[in-house]
């Protein structure tokens, strides 16, 4: 078995078949200390499909702690009380280094949540560990998601994890109170932003904040700008291209694209309102990098639907509100809209009927929809096509599923989520933490080229 590289932590069902549904009903594997019986009644009907499996435990390891685990804790009830199923949770902040060291002790979980493919892809190639998903998981994967995250899922060509959360990354931040009393209309083209920043420069403003600071992680915002200027730049095949090494990571599509970020980041006239200079990008962390908008020191700040996490309590964020973000705008506006998008999968080490029922759940509307209803302070979204709106309190949140939900968006998966360790987990952060410091673009492109497993 070869080494496993580690990355970093992120942030109506399909019926199994007849064939499936008599097994779950009869197998026998499993714990046997659930001690909890199938339940009955309407509010089952959905569970039928899963069997009984009554007195089956199912043990589940991520990286969620609390308070956040709590929600996803109560969104397993409804399939344990009407399967009769034992979910045992267990999250951990070492999670990615303890999953590998119980895979390789021979006692890995029976499902994990995995934060990026390029993880999965490891797993599974190195450790021979992870199961390809069942039918009723490639079934539910195929009814209510992407191709992009299928295919985000998928090691050479197999489905092994079904989307769980999700997330979208072309949002720019900004205040709708701001921009109201300045006058400032959302830009729809990258021309048309361009046009703002300059307007709120020559107002004495500065048009632009940020920051990459991340602990270890350091750099990571800025690998997530190139990407979406990347898709702007040059279309979603060279994206693919450049994220599979088929072009080399230096490739002259991809100094353009990382000199149209520069064209913001790196421009003294633009960064880093309220916070400093162009170097204060590295120094400023991920979190503060936005907060410049509420007091009109900055007016923009690109960043996930994520960041909505960051505002302080009470901030209004909605569309009226005191911040909120619109979608990152396209270089050519004829061109198909592009969005980059995030989130983690499934795996599983254990192919028992109880397991697979389990999974078939997590790939559905229904759980996609109950977790929604046990979030009610909002902060989660999903890509599953089954989630209803109606089940989302954050106007962001719903903002989210909406640019997840329309079908004439393009959408392409985190680029450095999906490269090797080594580059994207490493090489890709410090070079672009250089680059904002100082280094030039080549200098920087060529380190990480020169990073890329042979």
């Amino acid at each position: 078995m070869s080494a496993v590289t580690l990355r970093r932590p992120s942030r109506t069902t399909t019926l199994l078949s007849a064939t499936l549904g008599l097994s779950l009903v009869l197998a026998g594997c499993g714990g046997s200390d659930a001690g909890q019986q199938a339940a009955k009644g309407p509010e089952c009907e959905a569970y039928t499909q899963y069997g009984d499996l009554s007195g089956k435990r199912i043990t589940l390891y991520t990286s969620i702690v609390s308070p956040e685990d709590q929600s996803h804790i109560d969104s397993y009830k409804a399939f344990e009380n009407c399967t009769g199923a034992q979910v045992v949770y267990e999250g951990s902040k070492e999670f990615e280094t303890q999953l590998v060291v119980r895979i390789r002790s021979g006692a890995p979980p029976d499902v994990a949540y995995i934060p990026q493919p390029g993880l999965l892809g490891t797993l599974v190639r190195d450790t021979d560990a992870v199961k390809p998903a069942p039918q009723q998981v490639a079934a539910n994967v195929d009814q209510y998601f992407s191709e992009t995250y299928k295919s985000a899922g998928s090691v050479d060509g197999t489905l092994y994890a079904a989307p769980l959360g999700a997330n979208v990354k072309s949002f720019v931040w900004y205040s709708p109170q701001k921009f109201t009393e300045k006058g400032y209309t959302v830009p729809t083209t990258w021309d048309e932003m361009v046009a703002l920043s300059d307007k709120i420069v020559a107002e004495g403003g500065k048009p632009w904040c940020a920051g990459i600071g991340s602990g270890e992680a350091t750099g990571w915002p800025l690998t997530d700008f190139l990407e979406d200027a990347m898709l702007r730049e040059n279309g979603p095949e060279v994206y693919d291209q450049w994220v599979n090494h088929e072009i080399p990571f230096n490739a002259p599509q991809v100094s353009a694209a990382l000199d149209r970020v520069g064209s913001v980041l790196k421009n003294p006239a633009y960064v880093n309102g309220g916070l400093g200079e162009v170097s204060s990008i590295a120094t400023t962390t991920f979190q503060d990098g936005g907060l410049p908008i509420l007091d009109g020191n900055c007016f923009m700040h690109r960043q996930a639907n994520f960041y909505a996490a960051n505002w302080p309590e009470g901030t209004d964020v909605s569309e009226n509100g005191a911040a909120y973000a619109f979608e990152l705008p396209p270089i050519d506006p004829a061109a198909p809209k592009t969005i980059l998008v995030g989130g983690e999968f499934v795996a599983a080490f254990s192919d028992r009927p109880e397991v697979q029922a389990f999974q078939a759940y997590l790939s559905s509307a229904e759980w996609a929809n109950e977790k929604a209803k046990f979030t009610p302070e909002g902060g989660w979204i999903s890509a599953n096509t089954g989630l209803d709106e109606a089940n989302l309190v954050s106007p962001i949140d719903k903002l989210s599923v909406e640019v997840l939900q329309d079908e004439a968006n393009t959408f392409r998966f985190d680029g450095s989520d999906l490269m090797p360790a080594a580059v994207g987990s490493a090489s890709f952060w410090t070079g672009m933490t250089d680059w904002i410091t100082g280094k030039s673009t080549e200098e920087s492109l060529t380190f990480i080229e020169q990073s890329w497993p042979k």
